[in-house]
Parts: structure tokens; sequence; C-alpha cells
């Protein structure tokens, strides 16, 4: 009997070694790696994309300009439906990962496959639901594991990893627009991007995170108390007020500049700038009061969203590149910490209606802007007046974070 028991306690332990051999732990860089990979095929390419690669469809005479407007409607739309979809699914965190992004590769890819209004509102649906489903299960797993490891610090480099993919496809579309490269050859290349990257990613995204002994020694839970609603709301307005500049600013790069490539640096700018402020801001504040922080990042969202408005020349979009990118993705990673400080359990409803508010915002912002238009004023002074309203909205919120950042905990 003895010699049975000590027989099946090695096969056991065998079995054990075997499957942590097969699943080896995660180093907390990995984690970053892996999350900010995710963040840049969600965002940088199935979310933001379309913000080149539209003036090449209108070029290629595919699309119309006025088209692109459904299907950046779409777009939002799709990501309104996936940021309520992403806490009912009732799949892994890591399962959510891998099948959005798998996804997005694909709804990517044929963009450039099939032609047509109607098909291209369809993928752009799509992707705007894989998107928001991809940045929420993904929020959550690189936070969860960040907290695990005591190593909130690092959520910038997360983060960062939107504005790289932003800027990279950016400089991918500058570099790649000849006269005669069509925009689907574009969709298709960044489809085959979208699907190396998930193919080199996601076989780890699933294995459990390796935690030294003084992570768990100085690891504590991140809880802040108090109503969520007002939170909410404030990302609902980032939504808002990011989306005009972030849709017109190629644009009106485009009125002032005469050089196809210098306008077209606009969108990697934004990128870069969205890049380096996450990581400068965990590490400089990663310890600060967050809602302290968010309401600095709106007003000077504001600034660069009001000085187009005012005054359109090279420098005010250089500049409003720079504030509104580097503030947009700051208050993306505030948004999500805070979310999961206030919901610590279960933090991935939470993270989905923050987001879903965020696409609620983004849905209102063209709607404004199209309404203003239908008065007689003319597109310039309309949007004019839809940019001045999205600042005033920010410092609002920025009066109503400041003035409630004593229930948001320091970290």
């Amino acid at each position: 009997m003895w010699k049975l028991t000590c027989r099946a306690l090695c096969r056991g332990m065998r079995s054990d070694l075997n499957v942590h051999a097969r699943r080896p732990s995660l180093s907390i860089t990995a984690v970053c790696a892996i999350a900010a990979t995710a963040l840049a095929v969600a965002m940088g390419i199935g979310r933001f994309a379309f913000t080149p690669l539209l003036p090449l469809m209108v070029r290629d005479g595919s699309l119309a300009q006025s088209a692109g407007a459904w299907l950046a409607a779409s777009n939002y739309l799709g990501y309104l439906a996936g940021a309520l979809a992403a806490s009912r699914l009732g799949l892994s965190l890591s399962m959510l990962m891998r099948a959005s992004l798998a996804g997005i590769a694909v709804a990517t890819a044929a963009m450039g496959a099939f032609d047509g209004l109607a098909a291209w509102i369809i993928l752009r649906f799509v992707a705007g639901v894989l998107s928001a489903c991809a940045l929420v299960a993904t929020s959550a797993w690189a936070l969860q594991h960040l907290t695990r490891a005591a190593s909130a610090n690092l959520s910038g480099i997360v983060y960062a990893g939107v504005g790289l993919g932003i800027a990279l496809t950016g400089l991918f579309c500058v570099a790649a627009a000849q006269p005669g490269v069509p925009a689907g050859q574009l969709w298709l290349e960044l489809g085959v991007v979208a699907a190396l990257a998930v193919a080199c990613s996601s076989p780890f995204m699933g294995r459990p995170l390796e935690i030294s002994a003084l992570a768990r020694s100085t690891s504590h839970p991140d809880v802040t108390r108090g109503p969520h609603t007002g939170v909410v709301v404030c990302y609902g307005v980032l939504g808002f007020g990011y989306i005009l500049p972030a849709t017109f600013l190629p644009a009106l790069a485009r009125e002032v500049v005469d050089d196809p490539q210098l306008f077209g640096l606009a969108w990697p700018v934004f990128g870069v700038a969205a890049a380096l402020s996450t990581i400068a801001t965990a590490r400089l504040f990663g310890r600060g009061n967050r809602l302290r922080v968010w309401a600095v990042a709106h007003l000077l969202m504001a600034a660069g969203v009001t000085l187009p408005s005012l005054w359109l020349a090279p420098v005010t979009i250089a500049i409003a590149a720079l504030l509104v990118g580097s503030t947009f993705m700051v208050v993306t990673m505030i948004g999500m910490q805070e979310a999961r400080a206030r919901a610590p359990g279960n933090p991935t409803a939470l993270l989905g209606l923050t987001t879903a508010a965020f696409a609620i915002g983004q849905l209102a912002g063209p709607v404004v802007s199209g309404t203003l238009e239908l008065l007689p004023i003319g597109h310039s002074i309309a949007l004019g007046y839809a940019l001045q309203l999205a600042a005033f909205a920010l410092a609002l919120s920025a009066a109503y974070l400041w003035r409630h950042s004593h229930c948001s905990s320091s970290h």
C-alpha cells in the first residue's frame, strides 16, 4: 500500500511539474508587453486606423467624404455595444482578449478584401464591438496583475500601447500612401500586422503571474469608496471632448498645410504624445490623487480643443495634437484605474459601464457638430462652435473632479 501511495504521489508531482513546464508563469514585464501589444492592436489598428485611411479611401474614389461619417458612426455604435456586452459574455479575461483581438485582425483585413459601403459599415461596427471588448478585458487583466504584483506604477507602459499603435499606424499610412497604392491594400497589410501581433502574444495570455515575495508583502488592494455615477459621467465627457479633434485634426491640418506628407503627421504626433504622456504620468504622479490628475488633464484637453477654433494655423494644429493626444490616454488610464478601485471585487462590469459612457460621449460629438452645421453659418464656424462646446464640457467636468477629489485614494 505504501509503495502504491508513493508511486501515485510521484506521478502526481511529475504531472504537476509537466503542467507548470507547459504553462510557465509570466513576469510583470511580460504582462506589460502583452497588454500594450493588445491595446496597440485593439485601438491603434481596430479603432483608429480609419482616421489616416479615410482620406486615402476618398482619394481613391472608393468612398465619398460624406459616407465616411456613416462608417465612423457605425464604429461608434459598435464600440457602445461592445462596452455593454463585455461583462455579460461569460468568457474569461484571457479568452475575451484572444477572441476580440483575432476578430479585429480579420475585420481589418476584410476592409481591404470587400468593396461597398454596406459591407464597410458592417465591418466597422464589428471592429467597434471587438475594440471595446478588447479594451475592457485587457484593462481588467492587466490592472489585476499589476495590483497583485504591487506594480500599479507600470500601468503607464500598458496604456502607452494605444498611443504607440496610433503612431505606428499613422506613420505606416504616411509612408505607404503612394499614388499607386490603393487604401484597400493598406487595410489588408494592417490586418496581417494585427494577426501577427495577436499570434505572438495570445499563447501567453492565460499563464499565471509570477509574484515575488516582496510584492506579496507590499501588495495592498486599491479601494476607493463613494458613488461612481459622477466619475462615469466625466468619463463620458472625455469621449465627447476628444472625438471632434481626433476626427477632424487631419482634415484641419490639410486646410493649412499643402504637403500631404506634412499634414499626415498630425495623427502620428497625436499617438506619440499619447504614448509618452501615460508613461510620464504613471511615473511622476503614480501615487498622487487620481481625480486631481484627471481634472488637470481635462483642463489641458479643453485648451487643446479650443485653440484651433480660435486660430487655425500649423502651430495651433501641432499644439492641439500634443495637448489632446497627451491627455486623452492619461484620462483613459486613470478612468480605468478609478473604476477598478471602486469595484475591486469584480471590476469588469464597471469598466464596461465607463467605456459605454465614453462611447455615448463620442457618439454625441458628431451629432452636435452635424446639428450645428444645419445652421446657415458654414462648416468651419459650426465646427468651431462644437469644439468650444466640448471644451466647456471638459472644463465643467474638471471642476467636478477637483471638488470630489477627496473621495479618491492615493495609490
